[in-house]
């Protein structure tokens, strides 16, 4: 009777330190934010924490997971609704910049990390081990990448630079939008729509003849 009691209040503790290290380090920078910090902000020991985490890094790896498996999910559910791949284009490039907008302390562990994630010496890096957020993110990217090569109809090498363009063009304006909010910005649907021309007009020049 008392096991699945402690096993609740743990996973309800490992919860909230997610919750409290994921506002810590919108605030500050992941890179700026120790297991002190998260143990004092949560109101339990250092000891209690490493429980759960072993570091600060392991807690930002898992936050990065979560934010881009829910990006991810919202790319999933774009592609099984859109059937056109333009207008599917056009609803994941909205999708990815809503998902910042919405939740920008998740767009910033994802997208806007302020620490870089380096291969020990001599170890082979595998992205599910070594990186697991960027393994995440690489699942997400994969729904732009795929929809790009619809609409080409065709591999002739450049679909990867052209997706990572597309990418980044959505990217610059999701992250200033969030980092420099009292810039005297124009009326945000006009900049999203502009934004989402830019990545249809840039792909139909590229387009495989």
């Amino acid at each position: 009777m008392n096991e699945p009691i402690r096993r609740a209040r743990t996973g309800e503790r490992r919860e909230q330190i997610l919750d409290v290290a994921l506002r810590l380090f919108g605030e500050r920078g992941a890179g700026s934010v120790t297991t002190r910090q998260i143990a004092q902000a949560v109101g339990i020991s250092q000891p209690s924490l490493y429980a759960h985490f072993a570091t600060a890094d392991a807690i930002a790896d898992e936050l990065c997971v979560r934010a881009f498996d829910v990006l991810h999910t919202r790319f999933e559910a774009m592609a099984a609704a859109v059937t056109d791949p333009w207008d599917r284009l056009d609803a994941l490039g909205r999708a990815y910049i809503e998902f910042g907008l919405e939740h920008p302390d998740m767009y910033r562990i994802a997208f806007m990390p302020t620490r870089q994630m380096q291969p020990p010496q001599g170890m082979t890096f595998d992205l599910e081990t070594t990186d697991p957020g960027l393994a995440a993110g690489l699942r997400a990217f994969a729904s732009l990448r795929d929809t790009i090569a619809t609409i080409r109809g065709g591999d002739d090498g450049e679909g990867p630079v052209i997706a990572q363009t597309i990418w980044a063009l959505v990217h610059g304006l999701t992250s200033l939008l969030i980092s420099k909010p009292y810039f005297p910005w124009a009326q945000r649907e006009r900049l999203i729509a502009e934004v989402l021309i830019m990545a249809r007009v840039h792909l139909a020049s590229r387009r495989i003849a």
